[in-house]
């Protein structure tokens, strides 16, 4: 075992520790959402309506421009047209979303869309079962940077992890991340905690933080559920104050956004953005998300 990967053992023996003496300690849980009160959206909900929210970014979730930026505004459907993503990058710039979240294919066309807006173009990469190989997710990558793409999606490889192979996850993640750091594009790492065990979203955290990444993200809005908030606080709890979190798939109403911001995200991932916005119910996307 080479140097790196030692230390690398090392992260995850400590972080999955301190995780482990966290959840031994006597915490009462809410009846509501089943996580520790002192993560609990409901404890917070008053907080954040007064103006504050987590981790330094200080929002306002009850003004319509705050919100959205906290939101990647997504439309990830296979079936998405060119008439559905220049509406998706029209809503984006009018309400202030802080990026758009698409497919590669439409990422130039997204990129000319919202030239001279604050609006970012985010891309997956990987997408969504995070089943191919490194080099492939590293090409992937450099493309869609090369195509105006400022924040990198990436899903990591799910059977590796699950099979305890974490030199192979720590390079597929960092085959995303180095290109994103050398052209100082945003990257998230997209762990689809619905597959994993907690101790498996502890490594993947982990893993993502060695490598580097600038975020680590809940679920692609495709697998077998989406963000919860319980989810979202233990990897805010893993990452720490130095990672931003992204929550996707399921929200779909303001009090769900505050719920996940509360409980530690700092982005959101929704096809619904423009109803959460308004502060209504929004239907399911039509992404997943």
């Amino acid at each position: 075992m080479d140097e790196r990967s030692v230390d690398l053992a090392k992260l995850i023996a400590i972080v999955a520790e301190e995780v482990l003496a966290a959840s031994r300690r006597p915490v009462s849980r809410c009846a509501c959402h089943s996580v520790a009160d002192d993560c609990c959206p409901t404890r917070l909900r008053s907080v954040v309506d007064a103006g504050a929210a987590r981790l330094g970014f200080h929002a306002t979730p009850g003004a319509s421009g705050d919100v959205a930026s906290l939101i990647d505004h997504t439309l990830l459907k296979a079936d998405a047209t060119k008439q559905e993503i220049e509406t998706l990058c029209r809503e984006a710039a009018e309400y202030g979303f802080a990026t758009v979240c698409i497919n590669p294919a439409w990422v130039a066309t997204c990129a000319t869309l919202l030239r001279g807006t604050p609006v970012g173009v985010c891309t997956v990469v990987g997408f969504p079962l995070g089943a191919t190989v490194a080099d492939v997710k590293h090409f992937e990558t450099q493309r869609a940077i090369f195509d105006g793409a400022r924040e990198i999606d990436m899903v990591i490889n799910i059977g590796a992890l699950k099979s305890g192979d974490l030199r192979t996850v720590e390079k597929d993640i960092e085959a995303v991340t180095a290109p994103c750091r050398a052209s100082g594009v945003l990257s998230k790492v997209i762990i689809e905690a619905a597959y994993l065990t907690d101790e498996e979203k502890v490594t993947a955290c982990a893993l993502a933080k060695a490598a580097g990444a600038d975020y680590v993200k809940t679920s692609t809005g495709f697998g077998p559920s989406g963000a919860t908030v319980a989810d979202v606080a233990l990897m805010r709890r893993v990452v720490g104050q130095d990672m931003g979190v992204k929550a996707a798939g399921g929200v779909r109403d303001l009090e769900g956004l505050k719920a996940m911001v509360a409980a530690g995200a700092s982005r959101v991932g929704a096809s619904a953005g423009v109803k959460i916005v308004a502060g209504t119910s929004g239907a399911p996307g039509p992404s997943g998300y």
